[in-house]
């Protein structure tokens, strides 16, 4: 068996791990690559295998970093099964339909001004109809369903606690008559979230493909990131500015609107318009709603009693068209815009932050892992001026980062999720994480005695 790491290593976006197993191949995930943009178009289009020899595919879960590269896959030859939880392939599918828009719409804008320029004009890394193709090749099979991706390995997913429908994989490969387990733990989540389950631990791993994204921290409360952002809201508001969160549209946009809801109910905020400007958090709602069965027993508490976080709340606006969209930055504040891109990357969190970045009232606030070079990043490290669809602006907004509202787990929890399997385990692959998390994590683990820990650089290859 060779395991191809072509994506996610030595970084943590653009996830996608090739098996070769009996003649065969398998492909874990198949993610977008965020960073700097010379690189994104080249490093999305081009992958190092022929997409059209490849068997089977898994995805642990819709985040676009492990999904969302599919459109090019399929494009350019695949045509296999993609295997996924039911909640991931329905997520999956409006999450890269919506990227398909993003990347449309953000090509267009962009040539507008490339024509007055005369410049050279972009393409979209790739359309919404080549994003709808993906969906006739979903497999869904729940968690702890058998399957056979190729011949001799029986496949499992497992809840890993990360978003609605997320699974760690474990293969059980049978090759030159020997077994061997190998998991893939996708993006591993946290204990105690709202919403969903927690993660289910390896069991009697032999081999074992890991996250380390936060390898080189732990995590603060989620109890301690509801004071924090309740802070940074008061204090905002009481300039009257507005509160900028770039936040993922599944998962984390819903975890932010709950807390609001929470810190409204309780007077401890006054009674601000919020808006979540992002049509496709409200489809993802709409999908969270139709699996209750992946909720945790608190969420359905929730549910039971009308106040599922997802749902409304007196001065929360979904806002689906382009209209309400531009309509919001006509609003004085104080509010509370939430939007996607989670990074700042694409999408209409773009033009609330060129319009609201140079406003000393105002503050941006980042609830999430920010990848290198991305815009989200570069907020977060303050820089005292960044570029928005090609413009330099000034960055005088407050700028406030707030980590407990992490749904990935922390330094903590991936040693015990690490730990789980230690006495079986005869290799550890790290990925998913930055340099400096990983090589944190890695003295983490010598010290409780793991000896074959190795941290793969980008297109490596590894027989085992």
């Amino acid at each position: 068996m060779k395991i191809h790491f072509n994506g996610a290593a030595q970084t943590v976006t653009g996830s996608q791990h090739l098996l070769e197993i009996n003649g065969k191949k398998i492909l874990l995930e198949c993610g977008i690559y965020q960073g700097r943009r010379k690189d994104f178009y080249s490093r999305n289009c081009c992958f190092s295998f022929d997409p059209g020899s490849v068997d089977a595919l898994i995805l642990s879960h819709a985040h676009i970093d492990h999904s969302g590269n599919l459109p090019n896959l399929v494009k350019q030859g695949y045509a296999g099964p993609i295997y996924a939880t039911p909640p991931t392939c329905e997520l999956a599918d409006i999450m890269l339909q919506d990227s398909g828009h993003i990347y449309e719409e953000d090509a267009e804008y962009l040539n507008k001004k490339k024509r007055r320029r005369g410049e050279e004009l972009i393409e979209p890394l790739y359309t919404k109809e080549d994003a709808r193709q993906v969906k006739q090749y979903f497999q869904p099979v729940g968690y702890n369903q058998v399957f056979e991706p190729i011949p001799g390995v029986q496949a499992r997913l497992l809840d890993a606690g990360h978003i609605l429908g997320s699974a760690g994989v474990c293969l059980d490969i049978e090759e030159h008559g020997k077994t061997t387990r190998l998991w893939f733990s996708g993006d591993i989540g946290r204990p105690g979230l709202s919403l969903i389950r927690d993660p289910q631990l390896p069991q009697k791993v032999n081999y074992l493909i890991m996250e380390c994204t936060y390898g080189d921290k732990a995590h603060s409360d989620p109890e301690e990131a509801f004071v924090e952002l309740r802070d940074v809201v008061l204090r905002t508001v009481q300039r009257r500015g507005k509160i900028i969160i770039p936040a993922f549209s599944v998962g984390r946009t819903q975890e932010i609107v709950y807390n609001l809801n929470r810190m409204i109910s309780a007077g401890d905020l006054p009674r601000i318009p919020v808006f979540v400007d992002s049509p496709l958090a409200i489809n993802a709602t709409e999908i969270f709603r139709h699996h209750p069965e992946y909720f945790d027993d608190e969420t359905h508490t929730f549910m039971e009693t009308g106040n599922h976080p997802a749902l409304t709340f007196d001065g929360l606006e979904y806002t689906r068209s382009v209209e309400e969209s531009k309509a919001i930055n006509y609003q004085p504040g104080p509010q509370v815009i939430i939007a996607a891109s989670g990074m700042a990357e694409a999408g209409r969190i773009l033009h609330h932050l060129k319009n609201n970045i140079e406003d000393e009232r105002n503050t941006i606030v980042i609830v999430s892992w920010q990848a290198p070079y991305t815009l989200g990043r570069r907020i977060a490290d303050r820089e005292p001026k960044v570029r928005i669809f090609g413009e330099e602006y000034n960055l005088r907004a407050e700028v406030a980062t707030i980590g407990g509202f992490s749904s990935h787990a922390g330094q903590n929890f991936l040693l015990d999720y690490a730990q789980s399997t230690q006495s079986s385990l005869q290799g550890l692959f790290l990925v998913h994480g930055d340099p400096d998390a990983a090589t944190a994590f890695q003295q983490v683990l010598a010290e409780h005695h793991f000896s074959i820990v190795h941290y793969p650089q980008m297109g490596e290859s590894v027989e085992i």
